[in-house]
């Protein structure tokens, strides 16, 4: 939705993009804990990166907790992915749970590139606006993190243990790891 801005007159996109702001209400950081890490176990997480140009991405793997006294949710991203480029281009990024019913979407943002097709346009998916950050989150999933970036490293393979480079790695390509201070999290009202 971001990318038709400019069919607006100003006042009519800020409007608008209030409105929309207001379909959800901020709640504590950890209240959806339980429910944020059973989602992206499965069916997996809704990564948006971008603030010119946003694109979701399916994320399985992420870390919820405190580092540095700051509550963090540490996203993993291989540099081979149209998201990375994002992530890197820009520090800050929304991570969205979606209800159960959103497998299918889950499912084409995990198996397609940002490079290739437009997802938000496929799946029919409407962006919102942040609240504290400017990339912005997935209206149809019921929870969104706001995160700004505070920290990256990239996998050192020299320190994994073999299983998980055989496993997981059997190519290279391996991840950056985003940590993310959560500045808000806001589930549907």
């Amino acid at each position: 939705m971001l990318k038709y801005k400019y069919c607006f007159k100003k006042n009519q996109w800020k409007k608008l993009m209030e409105e929309k702001a207001m379909a959800k209400k901020e709640i504590a950081t950890f209240e959806e804990l339980q429910e944020t890490l059973n989602r992206l176990n499965n069916p997996g997480a809704l990564l948006v990166a971008g603030k010119e140009k946003s694109n979701p991405m399916t994320i399985g793997w992420g870390s919820v907790g405190i580092i540095w006294g700051r509550p963090i949710f540490a996203v993993l991203v291989r540099p081979s992915r149209f998201t990375h480029g994002l992530m890197e281009s820009w520090p800050e990024f929304t991570v969205n749970i979606p209800s159960l019913e959103m497998d299918k979407i889950v499912n084409f943002c995990g198996t397609k590139s940002g490079r290739d097709v437009d997802k938000i346009a496929e799946c029919k998916l409407t962006l919102e606006p942040g609240h504290k950050i400017e990339v912005p989150s997935l209206a149809e999933c019921p929870i969104h993190y706001e995160c700004r970036i505070v920290h990256k490293n990239n996998v050192i393979p020299s320190e994994l243990i073999n299983e998980i480079t055989s496993e997981f790695y059997p190519s290279g390509d391996f991840h950056t790891v985003y940590f993310g201070e959560i500045l808000g999290v806001y589930r549907n009202k």
